[in-house]
């Protein structure tokens, strides 16, 4: 990255602690540098680090960053929001609500407007009221969130709320891949996730990227690779749909490998039960890969050999 982009982007994070700390453009630009060149982590995830840095020197939380009384910020579309740290407003629809995986949080779910879907997360310390299925609401006030390639928004305690009378049209932009499923990569089966709030990295021999060595939380994945005859799409089954899929729950799965005293058993199971049989899964896409709300086994096989070859050509 050139010393302009990193000036950029360095001069946005320097203008959000100006008031607190007293910190020098240049050395948010040689904290991103060495992050970014030197041990080439992705932008996003560079400035986040720094924020977090800075945001721990201020004794600050994150929604206590810009944007302090919701004016003036952007009116987007979920499908516009494509940056870090920005401080918008939002008109959509609740189409889906999840369990939160921490106490932190209040609510997560899925929001939609006209161009698509974006993943939302509010903070039970935000002491926000609750958002419901299916309603449609302007949320003034949002900070953008970005994490492989993914973007979100999180509503904290300076979001407004107020619920719309009109109701917000969600858009599909979803799309669909059919192939066989020739290889199943690595970081596939039982995985550990970091537990810290809202962080869902998959932990690297115990270590999360961002929070270092914690204890993690077991979950369920699959990272496969279906190829149609022309080209392959990368596909990433979450812990519903690799279940749906395979017929492993994770329950049974950390079962499996408690007693071979080895994770990897349980990919290797999943590899047996899945791997050259045809599928079509439906999905958003997240970077560069299409994440599988949707799935039908279809008829068909390839031939052994054939799967292995194209298994070591990607």
């Amino acid at each position: 990255m050139t010393e302009s982009d990193l000036r950029t982007h360095a001069t946005e994070i320097h203008e959000q602690f100006s008031d607190q700390l007293e910190i020098d453009v240049d050395d948010v630009i040689e904290r991103l540098d060495t992050l970014v060149n030197d041990y080439q982590v992705p932008i996003s995830e560079a400035r986040r680090s720094v924020v977090n840095t800075y945001l721990d020197e201020a004794g600050m939380d994150r929604d206590q960053l810009g944007g302090g009384d919701g004016g003036g910020n952007e009116q987007v579309n979920v499908a516009d929001v494509d940056a870090p740290e920005e401080w918008v407003d939002v008109r959509a629809t609740v189409v889906e609500l999840w369990e939160p995986r921490a106490d932190a949080v209040a609510q997560v779910g899925l929001l939609g407007d006209e161009t698509g879907t974006i993943k939302f997360t509010k903070w039970s310390k935000s002491d926000l009221p609750s958002l419901e299925e299916g309603k449609s609401y302007a949320l003034r006030n949002v900070v953008t969130d970005e994490y492989q390639g993914r973007f979100s928004v999180k509503l904290n305690r300076t979001t407004t709320i107020e619920e719309l009378d009109e109701a917000i049209e969600v858009g599909d932009d979803s799309v669909e891949a059919d192939g066989a499923l020739v290889d199943i990569q690595s970081g596939s089966g039982l995985i550990k996730r970091c537990p810290e709030d809202d962080c869902t990295r998959v932990l690297q021999n115990g270590r999360c990227s961002e929070h270092g060595e914690v204890e993690g939380e077991f979950d369920l994945r699959i990272k496969g690779v279906l190829d149609d005859g022309e080209e392959v799409t990368e596909v990433i089954f979450d812990e519903d749909a690799t279940e749906e899929l395979t017929g492993i729950a994770l329950e049974e799965a950390k079962e499996m490998a408690m007693d071979a005293l080895d994770t990897t058993v349980v990919a290797d199971e999943m590899r047996q039960k899945i791997l050259g049989r045809y599928y079509r899964v439906r999905g958003p896409t997240f970077g560069r890969y299409l994440l599988a709300d949707e799935q039908e086994r279809l008829t068909g096989a390839v031939d052994a050999d054939e799967i292995l070859i194209k298994a070591r050509s990607i």
